[in-house]
């Protein structure tokens, strides 16, 4: 809290999703992981082939979270507020987890 009152510009609360990238040998390798991700609620998840042929599975998440907090160095909402935001990243966290 005391950082955020000392700042002047506009300041984000935010929450990344889960990430995880796996260079896959054969393109049903990839389809296999790509479906137990799916199925375990990694609903952001896809298979991208470059132009070099490699085959990548991303296992993504759909856990993220982005509010502003101020504004020109006005703060816009209140100490609970963000100490609410922290307690439903956590939650997410342990989602990913």
């Amino acid at each position: 809290m005391t950082a955020l009152e000392k700042a002047t510009g506009d300041v984000v609360f935010k929450f990344e999703p889960f990430v995880l990238h796996v260079l896959c040998q054969e393109l049903q390798d990839a389809q296999l992981l790509h479906s137990v991700a799916v199925n375990s609620g990694f609903r952001n998840s896809g298979i991208t082939v470059s132009r070099g042929g490699k085959i990548t599975m991303a296992v993504r998440s759909t856990h993220c979270l982005e509010v502003p907090l101020s504004h020109k160095g006005r703060l816009m909402v209140s100490e609970e507020y963000i100490e609410f935001l922290v307690h439903v990243a956590n939650q997410k966290m342990e989602e990913n987890i």
